[in-house]
């Protein structure tokens, strides 16, 4: 009530204050520093898997599972994991504690990823082990289509032309592309035969590798 009574006794006083506010704050925004990405201190570990060919349920059950146990048991500091298991690929999200070591994290991430490989199916490729923050946003989402051409095209066009000058830019990180079809090569075993034989289908596969 004492600021009411000031107003209704001064008014001028008061008219005066909203001009100089009316004024400056136009000054006060512009020299207010704004970010429109604020730093976040949760660090986080991305792996990404590869199995070509080995469908979304398989590698579950076979690589997602399994991976997410071991890293719960070597990595020290997790907030969280978040893991997306597509066809022939898994990418597991690791989400430490604010302020944790991301330094410690990685030698404790790619230990753990070492030690899982050995038990993985036969032909697994070491994972790609990326840190960024929890504040980091992509800038850039690009996506191919073209008429005429297939998956497998598309692929090959955004692995070997698209990226590849992208990564040109600098302080540009660039993922390898996800989507479409990869190449692969589809081995039909006569199962007798490589017995008679005495072959293991891990000796023909790393034969062919």
């Amino acid at each position: 009530m004492g600021i009411v009574r000031v107003a209704l006794n001064r008014p001028y006083t008061f008219i005066v204050l909203a001009l100089l506010i009316l004024l400056a704050a136009p000054v006060v925004i512009l020299r207010t520093p704004t970010d429109i990405f604020p730093v976040i201190n949760i660090p986080v570990v991305s792996i990404g898997w590869q199995y070509t060919g080995m469908n979304p349920t398989e590698l579950e059950g076979r690589l997602t599972s399994p991976y997410e146990k071991s890293l719960t048991t070597l990595v020290d500091n997790i907030q969280h994991i978040e893991s997306t298991t597509y066809n022939g690929v898994v990418v597991v999200k690791v989400y430490l504690q604010p302020g944790a070591s991301l330094d410690t994290a990685n030698a404790q991430v790619t230990a753990a990823s070492q030690f899982l490989l050995r038990q993985l199916p036969p032909g697994t490729l070491p994972p790609e082990i990326i840190n960024f923050s929890a504040s980091s946003v992509p800038i850039l989402q690009l996506g191919l289509s073209g008429d005429g051409l297939s998956e497998a095209q598309l692929n090959d066009y955004a692995t070997n032309y698209v990226r590849t000058q992208l990564v040109t830019v600098p302080g540009a990180v660039v993922p390898s592309p996800y989507g479409g079809k990869q190449r692969q090569i589809s081995i039909y075993m006569n199962q007798a035969a490589m017995q008679s034989k005495g072959i293991a289908p891990g000796e023909l596969l790393n034969a062919l590798i």
